[in-house]
């Protein structure tokens, strides 16, 4: 399984099976300016909430790459009423299951809305097992106790955490949340896009390290292999 992060909390999940790009903020991100995706292709675009962070560049993608868009039952609405073609609603406790593996649509603490006001129902995170490979993305989200279930159903190989503060959990909850999931490697997200979450990478790495947890911060564009 390869992971590519495309800036803020946006990045791909690409097996040989299938390949999922989640939380779609590029276009808008002057970070990720030089990330051109014109050659790839995308079965789902998993959707954790319906933030413009978040969701910026879905509808466009999910016509290019005729992609099925996940999400929960309100932000799919809004996506269908959108124009986009191809959906999977899912809530809390649900699973979609495929003969690629699964993906299961879990708590998140944060706000949401779409972006013209609309209601975009509760924001959520992903379990998402491929193969053998399990990955657990909070979503935007503080460190919960809800986190601790994670671990009772499946081995988080790698968690995909914020980490960047003031909108979601800072490093510190991070960690914790690392800690509740059982999990010693987490991708850093949500961080240094904006000046509010911006963050001392060295430092964050250390905090991890201190608790026997590697911390990956990839550039944009950057991928890693579990």
């Amino acid at each position: 399984m390869q992971i590519t992060f495309y800036g803020h909390s946006c990045f791909s999940i690409k097996a040989e099976s299938v390949s999922i790009l989640v939380d779609p903020f590029i276009s808008f991100n002057p970070a990720a300016a030089h990330i051109d995706l014109t050659d790839e292709k995308f079965d789902y675009i998993l959707l954790s909430h319906g933030h413009w962070d978040h969701i910026a560049d879905a509808i466009e993608y999910a016509e290019k790459f005729d992609a099925t868009v996940l999400s929960n039952v309100e932000v799919v609405k809004w996506m269908s009423n959108n124009g986009v073609k191809k959906t999977v609603d899912i809530n809390f406790g649900g699973t979609l299951t495929a003969d690629w593996g699964k993906i299961k649509y879990v708590t998140a603490h944060h706000s949401s809305s779409m972006p013209d006001g609309s209601y975009a129902g509760n924001p959520g995170g992903f379990v998402i097992t491929i193969d053998d490979k399990t990955v657990y993305y909070t979503g935007d989200t503080s460190v919960m106790f809800d986190m601790k279930l994670i671990p009772m159903f499946n081995k988080i190989d790698l968690g995909i955490f914020c980490i960047g503060g003031y909108y979601t959990m800072d490093v510190n909850e991070a960690v914790l949340a690392a800690q509740f999931v059982e999990t010693k490697k987490v991708m850093g997200v949500h961080y240094n896009t904006f000046p509010p979450i911006h963050i001392d990478t060295n430092q964050a790495i250390e905090s991890f390290k201190k608790e026997g947890i590697e911390l990956l911060l990839p550039e944009i564009g950057g991928s890693i292999n579990i």
